[in-house]
């Protein structure tokens, strides 16, 4: 029952298409992504290209996290987002689409039958349930999974969205009226319309739509496209009622929720008929972002946001917990018509990435400046491990591991010179597990950067490299044309028109 089928979707597809206006979908020509990452929230407004194989970017814009505005706070994200459409007003009233990216497995509970009101405060992509005030919850969540979840699954990770939703049972047993969302989730839950054939139903009931990308932390079965058996006992045994506390629609990233709320429709003069799509999360985001056109097998993104997140798209499904590897399923919307078989985004997220320069004082100045001094084909002598605080993801999962940042040297370029080498170490690691859990085929052959770390061409050469040295093989480092995860929202946004 909890399943959704092909049928069920173009049924829902083919009921938005005849709420459109009769002269066509030319006349809505703007894509809307937004992206909540750990930084600030970000807009992007895109329209086809003239040749229809890309995107034009319209308009684009940031708003910054402040102490006021902290990243995991649900007001604040309705906050930027409302900030940010309201800087894009000129191109609003031809908006055809919409779609949220998020932080990987970040999640809070709503209440169904208060219009989602927030229950529970958001556990972000980084919560540990092992390393919470008090970790007897998450041990007790962790113990429970071990006895159903299959092993080296994704959701066994201490960070994954099923163990923090058994970890906040733990604590406080859920009501029947609490319901996960992530991030993206509620996101669209805000702007979805309150008709009961977009998910509502009488009064103030809210349901959640979920993607496969952003519910695979949770347990979705993304082979099978349902929630697995294996699942609805844990959650039973727990008792937890699974048709209350999990998504009631999951479906492709890029596949349409339902449309617009009339109330959010005239508050920022979005047409009636915008639709609101599936959404993903901020690393996949990137990937599309990164080379939208294309499905190509070998492909792979390395984002080098404050966090390092790697994609390589692979014929094989790879899973393996204890060194932080899952598979995403490859959107539906953005496969070639003519490929019958299934793709996959074969990867990890490590909690390195370039959050440590902030934390070790680096202005943009320095950054660039000392770059210039370092010789790319030169190894450093320190082997650092760039953590910001205890407790890794991948390349493998340990909550205990510690940052490893000294000795400090006295010259900052060679600080710098031993910390990005230290993450490019980490990435080499990344893609050499892929590797090694058959991701086919095994090498990437093209790598693409996306992130603030992808400006840096130094970086981007020092990368190359050690990738190359890894492998024994070449294997080409290049910067995205377009690296920002708004940016592959707004690419998914657009894709499900090309549904027929």
């Amino acid at each position: 029952m909890l399943c959704n089928t092909k049928k069920e979707r173009l049924l829902i597809l083919l009921l938005i298409r005849a709420m459109l206006p009769a002269e066509g979908l030319a006349s809505l020509p703007c894509f809307v992504g937004f992206d909540l990452g750990t930084s600030g929230a970000r807009i992007s407004i895109i329209r086809p290209s003239n040749d229809s194989s890309s995107y034009q970017e319209l308009h684009s814009d940031t708003v910054s996290w402040s102490d006021e505005k902290r990243y995991d706070d649900p007001d604040a994200w309705m906050s930027a987002v409302a900030i940010l459409l309201e800087g894009s007003a000129a191109y609003l009233s031809s908006v055809a689409s919409i779609c949220f990216s998020g932080t990987s497995a970040s999640c809070l509970l709503i209440d169904r039958a208060n219009a989602g009101a927030v229950t529970r405060r958001p556990r972000m992509y980084d919560y540990d349930v092992c390393h919470s005030v008090d970790p007897i919850y998450g041990v007790r969540a962790l113990t429970r999974l071990e006895s159903f979840a299959p092993p080296q699954h994704t959701t066994r990770s201490p960070t994954s969205s099923l163990a923090k939703l058994l970890a906040w049972h733990e604590q406080t047993p859920l009501t029947k009226q609490e319901a996960l969302a992530h991030q993206a989730d509620y996101l669209a839950l805000q702007f979805l319309s309150e008709n009961k054939a977009c998910g509502s139903g009488p009064s103030n009931f809210r349901s959640v739509s979920s993607d496969w990308h952003n519910c695979l932390k949770l347990g979705y079965d993304v082979r099978n496209l349902c929630w697995p058996s294996w699942l609805l006992d844990c959650l039973s045994q727990a008792n937890i009622d699974p048709r209350n506390v999990l998504p009631e629609k999951v479906v492709s990233p890029g596949e349409p929720f339902g449309t617009i709320s009339r109330r959010m429709a005239e508050r920022f003069g979005l047409p009636a008929t915008t639709v609101i799509v599936g959404g993903t999360t901020d690393s996949n985001a990137a990937f599309f972002a990164s080379c939208p056109s294309t499905a190509n097998v070998g492909t792979a993104v390395t984002s080098l946001g404050s966090t390092l997140a790697i994609k390589q798209t692979s014929r094989n499904y790879i899973e393996d917990a204890s060194v932080g590897v899952y598979s995403h399923r490859f959107p539906s919307v953005l496969m070639p018509a003519s490929t019958s078989e299934a793709y996959w985004l074969a990867g990890g997220a490590s909690n390195v990435g370039c959050a440590v320069l902030r934390q070790q004082n680096f202005t943009n100045d320095e950054l660039r400046d000392l770059s210039l001094l370092i010789d790319p084909n030169v190894d450093s002598h320190y082997r650092y491990y760039p953590l910001t605080k205890k407790g890794e993801r991948f390349p493998v999962a340990d909550s205990n591991k510690e940052p490893i940042l000294h000795p400090v040297p006295n010259d900052r370029a060679e600080y710098l010179h031993g910390i990005l080498q230290g993450i490019s170490d980490v990435e080499c690691g990344g893609y050499l597990a892929l590797s090694k859990l058959g991701a086919d085929p095994p090498i990437p052959h093209t790598i693409f950067t996306s992130g603030g770390g992808g400006k840096n061409e130094m970086w981007r050469s020092m990368r190359q490299r050690r990738l190359t040295d890894t492998f024994k093989e070449n294997v080409q480092v290049l910067r995205a044309q377009n690296s920002e995860p708004s940016f592959g929202a707004a690419v998914l946004a657009a894709a499900h028109l090309r549904v027929s």
